[in-house]
């Protein structure tokens, strides 16, 4: 069996890969994260990037990507508060990630 070697693919089940991959993986969450990347940031603005995304589901996903630090809340003090989110470093460096798999996808995948 092979082991691991710093990012290359090794033997079968890397805990950091899985836990990666359920992260991003999670409904939405993959999408959201793109839409972020292409530079939605308000609540209203990532919606009407993801048709069928409810907002109780994207609610759900901004606080579960911000609790693993992909994600950051901003509140901006204004009248009326505005509230944006932004993606933390950790967050922006899943672009080349995101870049992949959409071209995987575009190659590969059937609508």
């Amino acid at each position: 069996m092979e082991r691991e070697v710093g990012h290359k693919v090794g033997g079968a089940f890397c805990p950091r890969y899985h836990r990666a991959v359920e992260i991003v993986g999670r409904r939405w969450s993959g999408a959201i994260i793109r839409a972020m990347l292409a530079g939605a940031s308000r609540f209203g603005e990532i919606r009407c990037e993801i048709p069928d995304l409810t907002g109780r589901m994207l609610s759900e996903r901004l606080k579960e990507l911000e609790a693993e630090g992909i994600v950051e809340r901003v509140v901006i003090p204004e009248r009326p508060v505005r509230i944006e989110y932004r993606l933390t470093e950790k967050g922006r460096e899943l672009r080349p990630v995101v870049e992949a798999i959409s071209g995987w996808a575009e190659r590969w995948v059937e609508l």
